[in-house]
């Protein structure tokens, strides 16, 4: 029941709905109504597993989706335009914007007027 693959997951759903099947048409056949047969053990287990098995099923699905989308976006990055990085641009930048701490100094150096 370890599996991680979607195949054989859907795989072990069809077998346990069959065995609760099974098991249902042959609690029926002795006379349990309904409400008896829901309390059957064997009944609650393969419910259980049943469970599982979709929760499972659901885990993968939400994986997948989500694959996708990170390929999407890799690929809307991989066609969008690069900036271009170079130490012309940087020191440009440096240049304009100034620390407090610089236009503190460059204050002081300057006369009074």
């Amino acid at each position: 029941m370890a599996s991680k693959s979607k195949e054989s997951r859907i795989e072990q759903k069809r077998y346990w709905e069959t065995k609760l099947e099974h098991r249902l048409g042959a609690l029926a056949e002795k006379g349990a109504d309904p409400r008896n047969a829901a309390k059957d053990p064997a009944v609650k287990k393969m419910r259980a597993y049943l469970r599982e098995t979709e929760a499972r099923l659901k885990t993968i699905t939400s994986l997948e989706v989500k694959a996708e989308e990170m390929a999407k976006k890799k690929a809307e990055k991989a066609a969008a335009p690069k900036e271009e990085k170079g130490k012309k641009g940087k020191a440009k930048q440096e240049t304009q914007e100034m620390s407090k701490r610089q236009q503190k100094k460059k204050k002081k150096k300057e006369p009074k007027a």
